[in-house]
């Protein structure tokens, strides 16, 4: 087999073959990781015509059907007469000779001697956030105590209205899209069984009782607040609003909970082991099962409205906030789930997606989700992009892109491969942006970009220039010398953060909890090494933030706790975020990535109601310190 036809291939589907290590090294797939990554995408390249053939479908399934330009550019490389049909209805005449400059912003349609082409016209940059410096709170919506074994979005709308009231610009959220309803074992927020819709857990089933665990205790919860969801079901299915939000479901949303419903007959991890017969959602025992469980698709759309509902009135309690409620949207989803059984076309089915290795994981990473295919999106005029922006946005003032850096490249690895066999593959940056920043204007929802980690050089300019904020996290924005960067040096186009969910909170990192956890673990590393550096951090970190008192002890992290928040609150970036967790002065962390089962991830519950949370004293005494930083 040819090497050369192999690469060609490589190349042309957009994987880097020549890269760049977390070290700065210079890093070239091998050939045989290249055939692994590029059968995983679905090209032939057994052998030399393989590859030929291949690389015709290739060129054939991107042919340029769609263009994503920025405002007041022509549309490059046409000539003749075109009519451009815009999205209002209207129709412009074209010289196409002349490039005439397109302004108007939206969706549009070109008729020209070659055919038909998309022609998305996005302005060129997102939505800007409050002229003066904001501020806001990131909390886990599971965790909120309210009413019911976990919280849900009334406690978000509860937890909304009280730190609207406490002046807070923006409540930030993991994801809330849906995940496996009646599979309470997998409840990770960045494991989606569909980016489209809305975790169905988090609606409202009326008063429940709360318990007093710490801990999330995800199969009893579900399954108690299922039962709730059924009793209230029966009482409310010939309700008017739920009637009429059943009628003008869409097909998209028919289906998801068509998917729903079988997952729940069939009762096993994805569709790949459902019966084969039920793979094809157009097959004639998909639609004989339709039929006979009509109710049940029903009480799983039931539920959707419940979500929908909810999340509307959470977004409503923070209308008064400068900015409101900031969404998530995961980086990818779960190949067992609704949207792979619905639209797998969509999607890069044999591929994972994860991060090479580094000095931190030296086998790499594979999440176990996948996420679109570049091809498809450019197949598809990017309608399935589009699609996940509006909802994501729908109810929110904003959103947190995660793994902002996969809008340039994605480290792929093929199903059943280690991630020590994968690649980078080339996103479309430029159109992807352009249609993020389009989505965000017509919503008027801020954008946030997780650009985290190992950044591609030129890639944080570049967001920052579509209008993307940034994060800054207090414990990684250091100077050459290793001391902690002074306020004024931080980015002002960012979000200043104390921390993030998958880091310790100021509490736990002043007493080393983290250090205590890999520990407790066993994960590699010298903790001996770790505590003495920790030692270090504590002192350099006082030195930037404690105003000159003396050092706290290691076991006293209440003062680190206030002057790392204020010191977050005082930077010259555009937003600051304390995660909850901070402003309760807690020690765990959320999540403790690169483990499942031996940390209780998504599972911390927050120790009291937001009442009582917002009322106690060093709540209110940290709050006052942000506020007095960053209001004007």
């Amino acid at each position: 087999m040819s090497d050369a036809a192999v690469t060609a291939l490589a190349k042309a589907a957009g994987i880097l073959i020549d890269w760049e290590d977390a070290s700065g090294i210079p890093r070239r797939v091998s050939i045989e990781s290249l055939r692994a990554v590029l059968t995983g995408l679905g090209f032939d390249c057994a052998g030399e015509a393989a590859c030929v053939d291949s690389l015709a479908r290739l060129e054939a399934e991107t042919t340029d059907t769609c263009r994503v330009i920025d405002a007041g550019t022509p549309v490059p490389g046409l000539s003749g007469r075109g009519l451009l049909h815009l999205e209002d209805g209207s129709r412009r005449d074209l010289d196409l000779d002349l490039q005439p400059v397109l302004d108007t912003l939206g969706y549009h349609i070109l008729e020209h001697a070659g055919g038909t082409l998309d022609v998305i016209v996005a302005p060129k940059r997102c939505a800007d956030p409050p002229a003066t410096r904001s501020w806001g709170l990131a909390v886990q919506v599971y965790s909120l105590l309210g009413d019911g074994p976990f919280g849900d979005f009334a406690a978000l709308a509860d937890f909304a209205g009280h730190a609207a009231r406490a002046s807070v610009d923006t409540v930030m959220l993991s994801p809330v899209h849906a995940l496996f309803t009646t599979d309470p074992e997998r409840y990770s927020p960045y494991s989606p069984s569909s980016r489209d819709y809305l975790n169905t857990w988090y609606g409202d089933a009326g008063p429940m009782p709360t318990g007093s665990e710490v801990l999330v205790n995800w199969p009893e919860a579900v399954t108690a607040k299922l039962a709730a969801f059924r009793d209230l079901y029966s009482a409310m299915a010939d309700d008017p609003a739920f009637v009429a939000h059943a009628e003008a479901a869409d097909a998209g949303l028919r289906r998801h909970v068509l998917f729903e419903a079988l997952h729940a007959h069939f009762a096993v991890r994805g569709w790949q082991d459902w019966p084969v017969a039920y793979h094809d959602p157009a097959s004639p025992d998909v639609a004989r099962f339709a039929e006979e469980h009509a109710g049940d698709i029903r009480f799983h759309l039931f539920l959707q409205w419940r979500a929908e509902t909810g999340l509307a009135k959470a977004h409503a309690a923070a209308a008064d906030m400068r900015v409101g409620l900031v969404g998530d949207i995961a980086v990818g989803l779960d190949c067992g789930g609704s949207h792979a059984w619905n639209r797998r076309d969509e999607l890069m089915m044999g591929i994972g997606i994860g991060a090479p290795p580094d000095a931190f994981q030296a086998a790499g990473q594979n999440w176990g989700i996948t996420s679109f295919s570049p091809t498809a999106l450019r197949a598809k005029a990017y309608r399935p992009f589009v699609s996940l922006l509006r909802s994501a946005m729908r109810h929110a003032g904003g959103i947190r892109i995660d793994h902002a850096l996969g809008l340039r490249r994605l480290w792929v690895v093929p199903n059943g491969a280690s991630p020590l066999e994968g690649a980078y593959l080339r996103q479309p940056e430029p159109e992807l942006l352009r249609l993020i920043a389009l989505e965000s204007h017509r919503a008027g929802a801020i954008v946030i970009g997780e650009d985290l980690g190992v950044v591609p050089m030129g890639l944080r300019e570049t967001l920052a220039e579509r209008g993307l904020i940034g994060m800054r996290v207090l414990p990684f924005e250091r100077t050459a010398d290793n001391t902690f960067k002074s306020p004024d040096e931080w980015d002002r186009a960012a979000a200043a953060m104390t921390s993030t969910h998958d880091l310790p909170p100021i509490a736990g990192w002043w007493r080393g909890t983290d250090i205590t956890w890999r520990k407790t673990l066993n994960a590699p590393g010298d903790r001996a090494a770790e505590e003495t550096e920790r030692a270090a951090d504590r002192a350099r970190l006082w030195d930037a933030a404690g105003d000159g008192a003396p050092l706290p002890a290691a076991e006293d992290p209440n003062p680190a706790v206030d002057a790392a928040i204020a010191f977050v609150a005082e930077t010259s970036s555009t937003l600051a975020i304390i995660p909850v967790e901070d402003l309760l002065g807690l020690e765990e962390a959320p999540n403790l990535p690169g483990t499942i089962a031996e940390h209780p991830n998504w599972r911390r519950r927050l120790p009291a109601p937001a009442e009582r949370l917002f009322a106690r004293p060093d709540v209110r005494r940290r709050l006052a310190r942000i506020r007095h930083e960053r209001m004007p």
